[in-house]
């Protein structure tokens, strides 16, 4: 059997993306392919894994393209993307990777590392300089040129500060950077961030980069579940070539741009995506809408025993649940985005998470909780809570949340927890006689929860009673009663 392989010659580099995985495949990827086929220009994309040389692995051998793979009930479509032209594995060759971020020919440097991946508190928006590459990078890495130190970063952040030192050093204007992950004011939140760690290096530095660097916020939806083996058999016996670098999504997709990118950007309107002057109401609208009731789906269907959304959702008392978590607790709280009609939007997102050919799993999503949490529920549930609404189904997401990261699950088994805070979280729960106290213990997590929040009586007295209904009636049970 062959591999696939690169057919034509590859565009030249204007991109360097960091953190290369199956979501950024199947989305920014795809908008900068359909960029270069309407218009051209030198927009390939050098992608940069952070951790891991897998996507290097899978990707280079085959010439840096891979098969999209639309997922519907109806039909299968495939396309090969040839957008990135070349992997980097930023542990083995820090040097090589700051020696591409700092091009005169690199015009944008774009991020998809999750919610982890920038190294700050969600609760309060901060950096985190406990974090331990971020500890690394300020005590030394960050590859000389301004930024201090010689030795090497390993943080997404530390290397963007590096190579803005080298561009600086050189007299060579800034790249834009783009963040295209599911934060709150994602662009405002990387360039504080930046800026923070950069003025703990290099005042001067923090400085320049206020006054000349570009982060525009961004929306990005399209739901990407993680590509099995499974999917890659059923992709070789329909085209007869291997391709491990494949991914798989659904139809939907859905970009919204804030449009400042002071050295110019690939035609992205090509392949559909919207560009405004602010973001921030389709934000806070996918964020509360999409990845709230996903996060909520994911740890009460996990809980109530579903491996995926949508077999959660084929479940009635789940969509029910669902539908009024929406009209009744997240809407409310949302400014109409321009363009958009919120009820429509929130039909769509039942019938996309019913699509059966998406096995996105509930395991999967409810990974990083204590990162998501802040933004897709905790927001949502206080702005509630200040406009003297209560918040019964928010309220049980945070409960579900916190019998998940206990470790355990209804029938005793253990659960696979994947979260930065994965064993103070579970330590703290542990060490808790009885649901009060576990509520209480997990509440304590300032990085989590805001101090108003974990302070409001009312709110705590409601999440211990949906946490003891989980222990004692079960996940099913309790969204049952609370579609009614």
């Amino acid at each position: 059997m062959t591999r696939l392989c690169r057919e034509g010659p590859a565009p030249a580099p204007g991109i360097v993306h960091l953190g290369p995985g199956a979501f950024f495949r199947a989305f920014g990827a795809i908008y900068t392919d359909d960029a270069m086929a309407a218009e051209g220009g030198d927009w390939g994309i050098t992608a940069v894994s952070l951790k891991s040389a897998t996507a290097r692995d899978q990707l280079v051998p085959q010439g840096c393209v891979y098969t999209s793979v639309m997922q519907s009930p109806d039909d299968v479509p495939l396309r090969v993307i040839s957008s990135i032209v070349d992997v980097l594995v930023a542990p083995e060759d820090p040097a090589a990777v700051l020696a591409v971020m700092a091009a005169p020919s690199t015009r944008i440097v774009s991020l998809t590392i999750t919610e982890k991946g920038y190294a700050h508190a969600p609760s309060t928006g901060r950096l985190d300089v406990n974090q331990a590459d971020i500890t690394h990078d300020l005590g030394g890495g960050g590859g000389g040129g301004g930024g201090g130190g010689g030795g090497a970063p390993r943080s997404a952040i530390g290397f963007i500060v590096a190579a803005l030192a080298l561009r600086r050093d050189a007299g060579l204007a800034p790249f834009t950077v783009l963040t295209c992950d599911n934060l709150p004011d994602n662009g405002a939140l990387l360039r504080s961030l930046v800026t923070e760690f950069a003025a703990l290096r290099d005042a001067d530095l923090a400085e320049w980069i206020v006054e000349h660097v570009a982060f525009p916020a961004t929306m990005v939806d399209r739901i990407t579940p993680a590509t099995t083996p499974e999917d890659i058999d059923a992709l070789t016996a329909l085209t007869g070539t291997v391709d491990l670098a494949m991914v798989a999504h659904e139809p939907f997709r859905q970009w919204v741009i804030e449009d400042v990118f002071p050295t110019g950007r690939p035609r992205w309107e090509a392949g559909g995506a919207q560009f405004v002057a602010s973001v921030a109401a389709h934000e806070t609208m996918k964020l509360r809408c999409l990845n709230g009731t996903h996060s909520t789906l994911a740890y009460l269907g996990y809980l109530a025993g579903y491996e995926t959304i949508a077999g959660t959702v084929g479940d009635p008392a789940f969509a029910a649940f669902c539908t009024q978590l929406l009209r009744d607790e997240i809407v409310p709280t949302l400014v109409q985005p321009e363009g958009e009609d919120l009820p429509a939007y929130c039909a769509a997102l039942l019938a996309r998470y019913r699509n059966p050919a998406i096995r996105h799993r509930t395991w999967q999503i409810a990974m990083d909780g204590s990162q998501k949490l802040p933004q897709r529920i905790l927001g949502t549930l206080s702005d509630n809570l200040n406009a003297g609404r209560c918040a019964p189904g928010l309220t049980l997401a945070v409960a579900g949340w916190m019998r998940y990261v206990s470790g355990v699950d209804e029938q005793g088994a253990a659960i696979e927890l994947r979260d930065p805070m994965a064993e103070a979280l579970r330590a703290a729960s542990d060490g808790a006689a009885d649901a009060a106290g576990k509520v209480d213990a997990l509440l304590a997590f300032d990085a989590v929860f805001e101090p108003e929040l974990a302070r409001n009586s009312a709110f705590r007295e409601a999440l211990v009673r949906a946490y003891l209904g989980l222990e004692t009636r079960g996940a099913q049970k309790m969204v049952q009663e609370g579609a009614t």
